[in-house]
Formats: structure tokens, sequence, C-alpha cells
């Protein structure tokens, strides 16, 4: 089964959505089910996965409605609050909704020392207790205490998206390609083969720009510690829905039929644990 490992829904909110700059006014409207499914079926995809783009229980709550209502949603990385006095509680009443399969914080925003807070690591260790997956939203700085997270918890998934958003525009390669390389041997820790298009030169981009930061996550994940996630909509300020496909499409068509079958769904229908 085809998935898109990540994506994302919503009710365009100025307030909610205020990381929409300027820039992005594009992406400044509803973007929903109905939007998204053309796309899919275009490239026989099966389903995908809903990841939150707004730090709320709302946001977790609203994914998973749409997931209830679409059944080629196949699961949601939700938001909660992972420093909060009552989160086992909470992770425990979240054990209801079976489409719920992990979460994320935006670390982005936040220096990298906000990876060391003790509030933060206990949260993570929460997550394990209840078989919940970890995704790693961060920029190549954040990298080598992310790398220190990871290996405190052995038997906690996470995975790594958009590559840690290599500065792909200015070709800033290799800093973020020593550090990167340094979660070869985390069997833990998948990298979402995402988030290319809007760290690259929106309108000059070409696909051989990918081409060294694919060759690197390949060379470090292997295999079966990749997928492939569109972005979308966040992906349409710089390039189409079929465009994002196609770069990693084409980069990837010299590999095995079976291993193909695992980037494009095969492992992140493992790691998300999908049915």
């Amino acid at each position: 089964m085809k998935i898109d490992s990540h994506q994302h829904f919503w009710k365009y909110d100025p307030i909610n959505h205020s990381w929409i700059d300027e820039k992005m006014s594009k992406i400044r409207r509803d973007f929903m089910p109905d939007d998204l499914l053309p796309e899919l079926k275009k490239r026989e995809i099966s389903g995908c996965i809903a990841v939150q783009a707004d730090e709320s229980m709302a946001e977790t709550e609203f994914l998973l409605e749409l997931s209830h209502i679409h059944p080629w949603i196949k699961a949601v990385v939700g938001w909660i609050d992972l420093e909060s006095k009552s989160l086992e509680a909470e992770l425990e009443v979240f054990q209801e909704q079976s489409n719920l399969v992990g979460f994320r914080k935006v670390l982005q925003n936040l220096p990298p020392e906000a990876i060391e807070k003790p509030e933060f690591v206990n949260g993570i260790s929460a997550l394990g207790k209840f078989n919940y997956t970890y995704d790693i939203l961060i920029f190549p700085h954040h990298l080598e205490k992310a790398l220190e997270l990871t290996k405190k918890f052995p038997n906690q998934k996470f995975v790594i998206d958009h590559l840690a958003k290599p500065d792909i525009k200015s070709a800033d390669y290799g800093p973020w390609a020593r550090n990167i390389s340094d979660f070869s041997e985390l069997d833990n820790v998948s990298c979402k083969v995402s988030g290319m298009v809007t760290e690259a030169n929106w309108s000059r981009w070409k696909p051989s720009d990918f081409h060294p930061y694919l060759e690197k996550i390949t060379e470090t994940f292997g295999i079966d510690r990749m997928m492939y996630g569109s972005d979308w909509p966040v992906c349409l300020v710089a390039a189409e829905y079929a465009e994002v496909y196609d770069i990693a499409a084409i980069f990837f068509s010299s590999f095995s039929e079976n291993e193909q079958a695992k980037i494009f769904g095969g492992n992140a229908s493992q790691f998300y644990g999908l049915k």
C-alpha cells in the first residue's frame, strides 16, 4: 500500500496559522481532504498520515475527526503538551483513539537546548509507555541535541521530518551532512523524504538540487528507515504535488520494486502501525 507519510489539513485562521507569512500567501486558505484526495488517486496512493500544523489539543481532535470521516486518512500525528504534569493521564484517554499514532512538537522555532529540558525529556519517556511515535521537527543546528535525545530512548520510535530541513537554497551541505550521518547506527530513528522544496529556491529549484541530500539520507538511513511524504499543502509555495512526488519517484526509480515499495508506503505502515 502506497502512503503519503506527511501532510496537513487546516481551516485557515490568521492567528492559529500565523507562521504562514506574506511570502506564503498561496496557502492562506482552507485545505481539506477533498483537496488532497485527487492528488493521491492520480498516483495510486492508498492513504496518508495527517500531521499537526497547529499546537493545540483542538488540532489533534480536528485531525482525528477527519480521519473518522475519511478512512484513507490512515493515521494522525497530533499535538499534546509533552511538558504537562497530567501528560500520562491525557495519553491514557487518547488510547481509545486507534487512529492517533504519535505526536509532534514544533522544536524548530526553539533553541536546541529546549530538547534537553527535563520536562520535555520526561514527556518523551511517557510516549513509549503508550506505544506512540514521535516526529522530530528541527533545523540542522538542532541535530546534535536531537541525536542525544534519540540515544537516550533506544526503544522509542522517532522520525526526522523533512531531512531536518537542510539549507538547500544556499547549498550549505557540509555541516548538515556530518550531523545527519551520526544517526546511521540508530535503528529507532527514521527519516521522512519530505519538505525539500520549501528549503530550496522556491522559484528556481531543479530536481538535481536535491540529489546530494537524497544520497546522504539513503546512505545514512538505508532502505528500511526512509518514508516518502509530500508536506502538502505547505509544499505548494514552491511546487505542485506532482512535482514533489516526482522528485522522489525519479530519484528512487533505479531501486528495486521491493525497495521502492518500502520507501513509498511499507516503511510508513510499519513505523506508524497501520492496518
